[in-house]
């Protein structure tokens, strides 16, 4: 086998150059019986020559002009099948083949030189140089033929068609489910497509940079289409009133709906003429203490994001505790009657000595107060001072006549979805006063989640538009158990790092983890990276070319690779989504990841960025007058709090003792 290996190319090329001798010595007999009357001219005829002439002369080769010359090309051909060239990446099929044509239309057109006026000699002379010039060139162009590679790699530089995968073409809906439609494009071909999230209740989470399209291409859709059928919504509009206008006049449009919300609210701080009040803390929420502790670590976390990292903590906790008795004993002062976060800010302000003897009046907060009390009596100010000053410091930040119009008002409540009274409520924020505004939002929120989590109640969608500018503890348990409840968590991040930043590593990898539904636009770095690696990997093709000075080899091979790897995502365009959904049992889905771009769908009636809306009603008209007369009220009812309740312990002998001086 060895031998014969070694033998076969050297047997190609003699066979290769026989042909090519052959093919030279018919043309030279061409010459010599077509121009023989030169020849002898020039004397280049011989006796034996001539014999041999006239014995081929009797096969009938030259029975026509143009059958050596045939003749010759073909065994041409023959010799060029195995010419092997070193390979030119850079040459292509269309030189060497306008060559070849060249040189056969010279070939073919030569004869004319016989046609001429000139004698004989002359004549011959510039046919045979024509002729054999016009050889030459399909020769070299032949030659040529055999350096083109003829087995091209694919084109694709950046192997985007490599890495595209069949999708959902099919729209999958049911009564809860958001369909966003999409186009994407596979095998060449741009096809149409749809994005079913079948399950909201298992959380959709929208990542995407700033400018990458996640409020315009999808939490608007999640928006309208969740108020269409009939949700009851909490919306959290990080830029108000760009989500809450959306929302405003896709209720108008379909309130008439039956199934429908029945009321629509809105809060923000910025203009209070367009702002229902809304209380927070309301006593008929709190039904015990640690409502208030919740309530407590959810406000000072918003005020101080760095304590997120130090719970546990001693000089974060007890400033917590501090919050809570003050919270609680308001909600127990006259059943309620000043229990609101305005009240508080002022209450914690009250000198230590008669704010704790007013406490200890509730004997369930004062196991709370007691460490306080101890610090106080002991004269360790400075320990009394770390455990107290920094919630009062933190706090006193809220005192603005503004926040107290709104935090002490009670247009609505916060269940809503109440079956007899569901309810949309969109909280405004403000990016230029994140730090104070956030806390009050996150307070809201986690209110508002306690009556929303319970069973028994309506379908709701609770969207969070920039998730962490606001602080919403336990959040993780929120995507995993209320589900059961029917309640559908949208949150929206720019990226995971953002969140980590804010939530700290190990809260931010759970939300990121647990959430069911992902639609992420254009992101970078470890966000890429860890959503690449969820989204799978495809069968994708890979050629290898390798040339030498004699033979070019192709090696063509499937190979398991990232469906969407990092880069891709990283150059995603505005409008360009990448993700993954979550199903049912009953609504099985068999192409779960996506990558596509979508596609606004204005005849559903989803109102374009320039068309024109309604603008939110004023609620009522409220002048600067009534925002300061409520801001001096509020102080005025602490102040008769500890004027009464000391009055109260003074006249009474069974509450004297509980009077701290010292």
């Amino acid at each position: 086998m060895a031998s014969s290996t070694t033998e076969n190319p050297h047997a190609l090329h003699r066979i290769t150059d026989m042909s090519r001798m052959i093919s030279l010595a018919l043309l030279a007999l061409h010459y010599y019986y077509y121009c023989y009357q030169a020849f002898a001219v020039w004397q280049l005829t011989t006796p034996i020559t001539d014999r041999i002439l006239g014995q081929i002369l009797q096969t009938g080769l030259f029975s026509s002009f143009h059958k050596t010359k045939l003749a010759a090309l073909l065994f041409l051909g023959i010799s060029l099948l195995g010419a092997k060239g070193k390979k030119d990446e850079k040459l292509s099929m269309s030189t060497p083949l306008l060559w070849v044509a060249a040189g056969l239309s010279s070939f073919h057109g030569c004869a004319l030189a016989l046609q001429t006026a000139l004698d004989g000699p002359p004549a011959a002379a510039a046919y045979i140089f024509w002729c054999s010039a016009s050889f030459l060139v399909i020769l070299v162009g032949g030659s040529r033929l055999s350096r083109v590679i003829h087995q091209k790699i694919s084109g694709d530089i950046f192997n985007a068609d490599n890495e595209t995968f069949p999708q959902q073409q099919a729209l999958l809906q049911n009564q809860y489910s958001v369909n966003l439609k999409a186009r994407y494009r596979h095998d060449g071909k741009t096809r149409e497509s749809w994005i079913n999230f079948i399950n909201p209740f298992r959380g959709i989470l929208v990542v995407g940079s700033p400018g990458s399209g996640k409020t315009y291409y999808v939490i608007r859709h999640i928006i309208n289409q969740h108020i269409q059928k009939g949700f009851s919504m909490f919306i959290y509009d990080f830029k108000f009133d760009d989500l809450t206008r959306i929302a405003y006049n896709t209720w108008l449009n379909v309130r008439e709906n039956g199934q429908v919300a029945k009321a629509f609210y809105y809060v923000n701080f910025d203009d209070l003429s367009r702002s229902h009040r809304c209380n927070p803390l309301d006593p008929d929420s709190m039904t015990d203490i640690s409502d208030a502790a919740e309530s407590a670590r959810t406000i000072l976390m918003g005020l101080n994001r760095e304590w997120i990292r130090r719970q546990g903590d001693f000089f974060v906790e007890s400033p917590i505790n501090f919050l809570t008795a003050i919270i609680w004993f308001l909600r127990k002062y006259q059943n309620g009657a000043f229990c609101t976060l305005p009240h508080v800010v002022e209450l914690m302000q009250t000198e230590h000595g008669k704010l704790f003897s007013v406490l200890r009046t509730q004997k369930e907060i004062q196991v709370l107060i007691n460490p306080f009390i101890s610090a106080y009596l002991h004269h360790a100010n400075q320990q009394l001072e770390g455990q107290i000053a920094s919630a009062q410091i933190s706090m006193a930040r809220l005192s603005s006549p503004a926040l107290y119009y709104v935090l002490s008002g009670n247009d609505f409540s916060l269940d809503i979805n109440n079956p007899s009274e569901p309810k949309i409520v969109c909280m405004g924020n403000n990016p230029g006063k994140i730090m104070t505004y956030g806390a009050v939002v996150s307070l809201y929120i986690s209110r508002l989640i306690k009556a929303v989590n319970q069973k028994g109640r309506q379908k709701s969608s609770l969207v969070f538009d920039e998730f962490p500018t606001v602080y919403l503890n336990h959040i993780d348990s929120l995507i995993a158990t209320a589900r059961q409840n029917k309640v559908a968590t949208t949150l929206g991040i720019q990226d995971l790092s953002q969140l980590r930043k804010d939530y700290g590593r190990e809260l931010a990898d759970v939300v990121m983890n647990i959430t069911g539904n992902i639609i992420c636009g254009q992101v970078t770095g470890e966000t890429a990276k860890q959503l690449s690696e969820r989204f799978g990997r495809i069968n994708q093709d890979r050629t290898s070319l390798s040339i030498n000075r004699s033979d070019t080899s192709i090696s063509r091979s499937k190979q398991l690779d990232a469906a969407i790897p990092p880069s891709r995502i990283a150059a995603l365009s505005a409008g360009e989504f990448v993700g993954m959904c979550a199903d049912n049992p009953d609504q099985p889905l068999e192409l779960k990841t996506f990558h596509c771009t979508l596609v606004n769908d204005q005849k559903k009636g989803i109102d374009d960025k320039e068309a024109i809306q309604k603008a939110l009603p004023i609620v009522r008209k409220v002048s600067q007058q009534v925002i300061e007369a409520n801001y001096r009220q509020i102080k005025e009812d602490v102040e008769a709090i500890i004027f009464s309740e000391m009055e109260r312990m003074l006249s009474d002998p069974e509450l004297a003792h509980l009077i701290i001086s010292r």
